[in-house]
């Protein structure tokens, strides 16, 4: 029914079972990740499950590959791009290779930003493997359970997926993934999202991520191409003013 494809829409339900924990009196989403919820804590006893600032979820040992260890509130004042991947997942791979080159440009550039990795790797020497080929720093893989809850705390729903917080811990964007692949000079770090993207081979994936708005324009004619960018430009833009103003995502 229609109400039913409102509500996928709504939730941008992308695979079943979906678990989503909202409040009731805002309408908000507390959770997007209910079943991860319900298995790592079937007491209940974080109820109600309402999310916690990155530097809580997150707080503790953290690793670099030489083996040295670090506490996470070296993280504190830097952009950090949190990064879900595994070595048995070939996108997750190549993303990795090309991170490294984005991550070193960055750090020259002078700007404060770390990586963290967070592992979904299926036994501790795949982890440590993978890791030996990353310059940044990753929760231990013994770490289940703080694993588990930023995978939580950002609804995670496949890998490779790099989320990148500002310094005070809030996204700037999910999609940091495309961002690398489409701005290998990283001349846009840290990837605030634009009301209007020109559509690639890489960030099409977002066309699944809701409603969007697609124009054909003719490709040979320049003129063309960025009369269309102004005419909705300042659509795009006030849409997404709408939802910040409700503390939603767009």
């Amino acid at each position: 029914s229609l109400l039913q494809l409102k509500l996928w829409n709504k939730y941008r339900v992308s695979n079943i079972p979906s678990l989503i924990f909202i409040d009731a009196s805002t309408g908000k989403v507390v959770c997007r990740n209910g079943l991860l919820v319900i298995r790592d804590d079937p007491e209940g006893l974080e109820f109600p499950w309402g999310p916690k600032p990155f530097s809580e979820v997150v707080a503790g040992p953290l690793l670099r590959n030489n083996g040295q260890t670090l506490d996470s509130s070296a993280l504190e004042g830097s952009h950090v791009g949190v990064y879900f991947s595994a070595h048995w997942c070939p996108p997750c791979r190549s993303l990795t290779r090309v991170l490294v080159e984005s991550y070193r440009k960055i750090k020259e550039a002078g700007q404060k930003f770390e990586i963290l990795f967070v592992s979904a790797d299926r036994s501790e020497d795949s982890f440590k493997q993978y890791f030996s080929e990353m310059p940044w720093v990753a929760v231990p893989y013994a770490d289940e359970a703080r694993r588990s809850r930023l995978n939580r705390l950002y609804g995670i729903q496949g890998i490779p997926t790099l989320i990148v917080l500002d310094p005070k811990g809030d996204v700037i964007t999910r999609q940091g993934r495309v961002e690398v692949l489409n701005d290998v000079e990283c001349r846009e770090f840290p990837w605030h999202p634009k009301p209007v993207l020109e559509l690639t081979d890489s960030n099409a994936v977002q066309l699944n991520e809701g409603p969007c708005l697609v124009l054909f324009v003719d490709s040979e004619d320049d003129g063309e191409s960025e009369a269309a960018k102004q005419l909705i430009q300042p659509i795009a833009e006030k849409i997404i003013a709408k939802y910040k103003a409700n503390e939603e995502e767009a």
